[in-house]
């Protein structure tokens, strides 16, 4: 007879998994995620985990970092063929979305999307190949007022704020600086110029230098692109910063009126929570305005925890209307990964059973489970023990799952009921239709 083969059980890497303890957590921040977006109004929807790729490939993403899906593909003669793919970001799906929906919905249209996306990435540090990203867009017919541009970093603030993480900050530029800045310095393609900034705090001034010196750019407008890099503050000294440099473009004077704008909606923030950083560039093609980039203080190589930005037309290539928007996306794993690694998670319950009913035999099981659903429909999550072993045993499960409390229903016909704090060994009388714990251990 020949052995069973044993497959060693590995982690893939790119993939997190956690533990019920720190899983508990994990689902705690969603809640308060959700909690934060919703209370600005904004609606949850959810969209398939696999678009088409030509709706995937909206975004000016490469291929290789799509999972495409063969099976699916019933027409599919060979690899090819394949024509969908795994969602790699929740904006394109959402645009499509709106399209697709565009008479049921009303506008402008405030929206929040919690969902897992994957990308074909090598794993490292900070990026994975499936993770959650926590999305907030406003989408609008014909155009959407810049006020958004400002209210939806406060709300990324005031989510942030309550998950006791490192110190980070919020930075900010407009993508109409950038563009109207170049095209006053002469450069004939300011989006190459663009995704060659965006890579500054990747590669340096060296770096960057050499690919603005490569694609035609003199000395003197390299220099100038660099400088304007190198722009930070808040409020209206951005504005004469840029000014000082002596480039002058109608696009350019118009972007500063926007960075301004959301700079001074924003004031009333602690200071440094959002800062106007010109190096920031958002590399992807489709953002037109305001773009962010959040990054935690004391690792800003770990890469950015949260960024977005404003889009004019991402929507357009699905309906014939204008449907411009502006969004910004929280990388739940990316921040909540960091915490774990480096021990700052303090982890939940094992489990979420707030009670554990006690069967003392096999004649009193129907007793002990009509306790656990009267106890159940008063709200505490409540776990009935599965056998009837010995009670000893059964006090046991419920010490290692961290049950706080562990019920006795009468073990004979004219017996009480009792409950016993787990933490404190304190024991009593107990109403199955009235109790109510005296500390707050539980989730009711």
């Amino acid at each position: 007879m020949s052995e069973q083969r044993v497959v060693r059980p590995t982690p893939i890497s790119g993939f997190p998994e956690w533990t019920p303890q720190v899983r508990a957590v994990e689902q705690r921040w969603l809640d308060h995620i959700r909690a934060g977006f919703e209370s600005y109004g904004f609606a949850s929807v959810e969209t398939p985990s696999v678009e088409n790729l030509d709706v995937l490939m909206a975004k000016g993403e490469t291929s290789q970092e799509v999972y495409t899906l063969h099976r699916l593909q019933a027409d599919a003669k060979d690899d090819s063929d394949a024509r969908l793919g795994l969602h790699f970001d929740l904006t394109v799906p959402f645009a499509r979305y709106v399209a697709q929906h565009f008479n049921e919905l009303t506008f402008p249209f405030k929206r929040y999307q919690m969902q897992r996306v994957w990308r074909g990435e090598r794993p490292q540090e900070g990026r994975y190949r499936e993770f959650t990203q926590c999305d907030i867009d406003v989408i609008n017919v014909d155009s959407v007022p810049l006020h958004f541009d400002a209210e939806l970093p406060r709300i990324v603030h005031q989510v942030l704020s309550g998950l006791d993480l490192p110190s980070w900050t919020l930075n900010v530029n407009n993508r109409k600086v950038l563009q109207g800045f170049y095209e006053g310095l002469g450069v004939k393609e300011p989006l190459t110029v663009i995704r060659a900034v965006d890579k500054l705090h990747k590669i340096g001034d060296d770096g960057v230098r050499d690919i603005l010196l490569g694609e035609g750019l003199n000395d003197e407008q390299a220099d100038a692109c660099l400088a304007l890099a190198r722009v930070r503050g808040a409020g209206k000294d951005v504005a004469g910063k840029v000014e000082a440099l002596g480039v002058t473009s109608e696009l350019l004077s118009e972007g500063l009126e926007e960075l301004t704008f959301v700079l001074d909606e924003l004031a009333d923030l602690p200071e440094g929570s959002v800062v106007a950083d010109l190096s920031i560039a958002r590399g992807l093609d489709y953002y037109t305005g305001t773009v962010y980039e959040a990054s935690f203080d004391d690792d800003p190589a770990y890469g950015s925890i949260c960024a977005g930005g404003r889009y004019e037309d991402l929507a357009g290539q699905f309906i014939r209307r204008r449907l411009p928007g502006v969004g910004i996306s929280i990388g739940l794993t990316r921040i909540f990964a960091k915490l774990v690694a480096e021990g700052r998670i303090q982890e939940g319950r094992v489990c979420p059973t707030d009670v554990m009913v006690v069967v003392p035999n096999a004649e009193r099981r129907k007793d002990a489970l009509r306790t656990g659903a009267l106890l159940r429909e008063r709200g505490f999550n409540t776990e009935v023990f599965h056998s009837t072993a010995k009670v000893g045993k059964q006090i046991q499960y419920a010490s290692k799952k961290g049950v706080p409390f562990v019920w006795f229903p009468p073990f004979g016909e004219d017996g009480d009921h009792e409950v016993k704090d787990m933490a404190s060994g304190d024991q009593g009388p107990a109403d199955p239709a009235t109790w109510r714990p005296a500390t707050d251990d539980t989730s009711a």
